[in-house]
């Protein structure tokens, strides 16, 4: 059962309007050489350790809406922002952690401004993307439990800290989870060097003050390093129950 509710997220966008705030002008903030934190969880490959399933949360207002279509590992469509290199590792929660092979994972997230492909023309995202998709992927996991997808540095809207959603299914197609990404915040990290693009972080949800990710992020929270000049690259190991 989800920790969270998707009613909670439509009552915190409507209370916050508009959802998708306006750009504050604030400047960038230069970039460290290498900004590195750590917060993976589970472990990868053997299968003789123990995990804890990663947190069930919702799919969000804007979910891809036929992952089928999007069997691909390059997912920025032409969107502008800082390259983020995405590895994402599945261990089998009932197997020792053994890293899951054949598992079906997508993920999608937003663009720099904050708004997502598929959607919009309304209260909850006032720009019209409808008839475009961007920032959606779907990839199988390898012997070693692992997908990888090239995609920008999510900027961030109204209500939410960055993140990244996941829905993991077994082969044939069975769901196995639905989660989130969380991104490292404060000085030196990632979040702080892209500083929000155009819009700064003037307004941001700290993963502390955000509606899903307040209850703690200790699992779901990324290891992410690299810099906006050479591009950043994030790694994270979800256990599901396969």
């Amino acid at each position: 059962m989800e920790r969270k509710h998707f009613l909670k997220s439509l009552l915190m966008g409507a209370a916050s309007a508009p959802v998708l705030l306006s750009a504050c002008g604030k400047d960038t903030v230069s970039p460290t050489s290498s900004t590195t934190t750590t917060g993976t969880t589970g472990t990868t490959g053997t299968g003789s350790g123990s995990c804890t399933v990663a947190p069930t949360e919702t799919e969000g207002p804007f979910p891809t809406k036929v992952p089928a279509s999007y069997v691909r590992s390059d997912i920025k469509d032409g969107k502008t922002g800082y390259e983020l290199g995405i590895t994402i590792s599945i261990t089998n929660s009932n197997s020792s952690c053994a890293a899951l092979a054949g598992a079906l994972v997508d993920i999608w997230h937003c663009d720099a401004e904050g708004n997502y492909s598929e959607y919009g023309g309304s209260g909850m995202q006032a720009t019209n993307y409808q008839a475009v998709h961007f920032l959606r992927g779907r990839q199988t996991t390898d012997a070693n439990g692992q997908v990888k997808f090239t995609s920008i540095f999510p900027g961030w809207y109204s209500g939410r800290a960055t993140h990244i959603h996941v829905h993991v299914y077994a082969a044939n197609g069975t769901s196995l989870k639905v989660t989130q990404i969380a991104f490292p915040e404060g000085t030196g990290s990632a979040v702080a060097a892209v500083n929000g693009y155009a819009k700064g972080l003037s307004g941001y949800t700290a993963n502390a003050s955000d509606n899903v990710f307040s209850d703690g992020v200790s699992l779901e929270m990324a290891a992410v390093t690299g810099s906006t000049t050479a591009g950043f690259q994030l790694a994270i190991s979800l256990a599901v129950p396969a």
